[in-house]
């Protein structure tokens, strides 16, 4: 609680130096969070990791059906993206991601990298070091990150209400123990099946609008007891008692 209020208290200095400083080349210089600092302003034209870093945090914004690259290149998707989640926090929606939108940011991660409301074990109760799925440990644990990110983005569409991860990353004999498909995408970490409200067929519905290419749920073969999304290479949305 209180690295919660210390983090509050640092992005509040942020904003109000923003204000009297003016939001220049620099962002972030003078707060150092725990996870990830920006030290400049991004926008349309820029590269590198720190814009990385910012796709991962921003994929859940995106139009229905819509993938968000994690390349590095600042392009008119991530633009459309940033004004998404800075139209959702109430900041000024510019596509400009500068001192305003870093400390939203800083206040939604915990000092894992992951967002507040999601942690790594929700994605995991396979096993502690995400090993024996189809990618390497470090890989699915990267991809369970970008996960609940997109689902930080869902929750908050939803009036940020709870959302329950009943099953995340799976290794192969975690996946047979469960008569998981035998390429189903937990093995890659990037999947997860949600369960209790808001309704399975509210969760298919919503998940098409923040970056999940696989969504099935209500009326797919044995998904009728929860909603099942995913980063599938192949897109593929089937819930048909929900009209998907």
């Amino acid at each position: 609680m209180f690295r919660r209020i210390a983090r509050f208290f640092a992005a509040f200095v942020m904003i109000a130096s923003g204000v009297v400083v003016g939001m220049g080349a620099t962002a972030g210089a003078a707060h150092a969070d725990e996870c990830y600092t920006w030290s400049r302003t991004l926008s349309q034209g820029a590269s590198g990791n720190d814009v990385t870093q910012l796709q991962i945090r921003v994929a859940g914004w995106v139009t229905s059906g819509e993938r968000l690259s994690y390349d590095g290149q600042f392009g008119a998707r991530t633009t459309a993206a940033v004004r998404k989640f800075q139209s959702a926090y109430g900041l000024t929606a510019d596509g400009i991601a500068g001192p305003a939108t870093f400390s939203k940011l800083y206040a939604l991660q915990d000092a894992d990298c992951t967002p507040v409301h999601f942690s790594y074990a929700e994605l995991n109760r396979c096993n502690s070091d995400w090993s024996g799925g189809a990618v390497s440990a470090a890989t699915a644990k990267a991809n369970a990150l970008k996960t609940m990110w997109k689902l930080e983005a869902m929750r908050h569409a939803l009036g940020d209400v709870p959302l329950t991860i009943s099953s995340g990353f799976r290794s192969y004999a975690c996946n047979s123990a469960v008569g998981g498909a035998s390429g189903s995408r937990h093995l890659y970490g990037d999947a997860a099946d949600l369960t209790g409200s808001p309704s399975f067929c509210r969760l298919a519905q919503e998940a098409r609008t923040h970056g999940f290419s696989e969504i099935l749920g209500p009326g797919y073969p044995d998904h009728n007891d929860h909603t099942h999304v995913a980063l599938d290479p192949s897109p593929y949305w089937s819930a048909p008692n929900c009209g998907i």
